[in-house]
Order: structure tokens, then C-alpha cells, then sequence
């Protein structure tokens, strides 16, 4: 049996496979498919003034970083706020473009719905990994 924080840190190793996975594909045009709702969402929240072409790399950036912290397990706490932050923005979405993201909303959501949606569970293993890699007094 493994010991708790032996099985966390598979649980970082985990999130940092994906987030550098999918924030690599982001540095390649047209490859991730999360690439046109990242642009639109962030053109939309900035009111036009952050164009696809400097939202994007920027994203696949944050999410290398994430990354990086998760391998390494330094810095946890401020990957963790980078994480927190990274998955609020990814839930922008379902609200903004409710007819991209939900053939009847709130129940039936579409493909690129289905995609937001499951950040809940990365969200829950954040909150896994934030809570048991706190340093205790």
C-alpha cells in the first residue's frame, strides 16, 4: 500500500501530464481543440482588445507552468493559485456562450460543454493535492 502523499504525488504527476499535453497542443495552431473557445472567451471578456493570436500562447504558457510546478512540487502553493484561476476561467464558457456549450441547458450539454464540465474533476483534485501538500504548523 502506498503511503498518502505518495499517492498525491501521482496525482500531481497525473494533472501535470495533462496540462502539459493540452497546453502544448496550444502552441501548435490548430491542433487543440479547446483553441477557438480560449480566443473567443478571452475576446470576449476583454471586450475585443485580446485577440486569439496573444490569448492563446499566452494560456498554453500558464498551462506549461502549471504544469512544471505539479511535476516538480515547488512553489505549490502559487501553482495551486495558477491552477484555481485557470479552471474559474474555463467555466466562463458555459456562461457566455450557452449555445455552444449546451443543447438544453442545464442538462444536456454539448460536446465543448462536456469538455468544461469535466474540470470539475480537476478541480477536485486540486483541492486534494492544495489541502494535503500544505505545510502543517
Amino acid at each position: 500500500m502506498l503511503k498518502p502523499h505518495k499517492k498525491i504525488i501521482w496525482l500531481r504527476i497525473s494533472l501535470g501530464i495533462l496540462f502539459l499535453w493540452f497546453g502544448g497542443l496550444k502552441f501548435l495552431p490548430n491542433l487543440s481543440p479547446a483553441e477557438d473557445i480560449v480566443g473567443q472567451t478571452f475576446l470576449a471578456l476583454s471586450f475585443g482588445y485580446i485577440k486569439p493570436n496573444v490569448s492563446i500562447p499566452f494560456i498554453a504558457v500558464w498551462e506549461c507552468c502549471i504544469a512544471i510546478g505539479f511535476f516538480t512540487g515547488r512553489y505549490l502553493r502559487w501553482v495551486m493559485v495558477l491552477f484555481y484561476l485557470h479552471l474559474l476561467g474555463t467555466f466562463f464558457p458555459l456562461f457566455i456562450f450557452p449555445h455552444e456549450t449546451w443543447k438544453i441547458a442545464p442538462f444536456v450539454p454539448t460536446l465543448l460543454g462536456q469538455y468544461i464540465i469535466k474540470n470539475i474533476v480537476l478541480l477536485a483534485a486540486g483541492l486534494v493535492i492544495g489541502n494535503a501538500e500544505q505545510p502543517k504548523n
